[in-house]
């Protein structure tokens, strides 16, 4: 195998892991079928096969790619000055992805909670990609010199996010995100 078909090989696998998380998003488990994904990601149904024996493989590379786009958030994150200017970066984020959550609900917290309903240890994978979120904004509140109550302050503001994007779906409204982030833009204020 010459180097271009290793590239086009992964290609196809980046391609069909990122539109597996998309159309898991859009539709859920349930209603997502292989042939959807394929879709999406402009790959030949027979083809995935090759990459993917099963849909709980392509969940699995939907897990990954969640993953890698936490992982390339934070590293943009990470390159701003302050603790609070990084926090209030990942609210701004999040609102910027708002008409989305209002149609689908939040893509991690979604397949988090369809993953828990089986019994398979998908969830627990899951879990660990949310954790690295959780471990992230505890870094920022420690930099911001809350050291007692670090774990705490971000489970609250990951909490918020999770809640308002169940709410921002429930109700079909986007403006309830940019209003939680504004409070929770205050409320890191209030904490320095």
């Amino acid at each position: 195998m010459t180097y271009s078909d290793a590239a086009q090989r992964r290609g196809k696998r980046e391609r069909l892991a990122t539109a597996a998380a998309q159309v898991l998003h859009e539709q859920g488990m349930e209603k997502t079928t292989i042939a959807d994904i394929a879709r999406a990601a402009d790959v030949p149904v027979g083809n995935v096969y090759y990459y993917f024996k099963t849909k709980d493989q392509l969940v699995e590379a939907a897990i990954d790619a969640h993953a890698h786009t936490l992982a390339d958030m934070i590293s943009t994150l990470d390159a701003l000055p302050t603790p609070q200017d990084r926090l209030k970066a990942l609210l701004a984020g999040w609102v910027e992805q708002r008409e989305l959550t209002a149609r689908y609900g939040c893509p991690t917290g979604s397949l988090a909670s369809e993953l828990d309903k089986r019994d398979d240890g998908l969830d627990r994978t899951l879990a660990k990609v949310m954790r690295v979120l959780l471990d992230w904004a505890e870094q920022q509140f420690l930099a911001m010199g809350r050291a007692a109550d670090a774990r705490e302050l971000a489970v609250a503001l990951i909490a918020s996010y999770q809640g308002i994007s169940l709410l921002t779906n429930t109700f079909r409204d986007p403006d309830l995100m940019a209003s939680e982030a504004r409070r929770l833009s205050h409320w890191i204020d209030s904490l320095t």
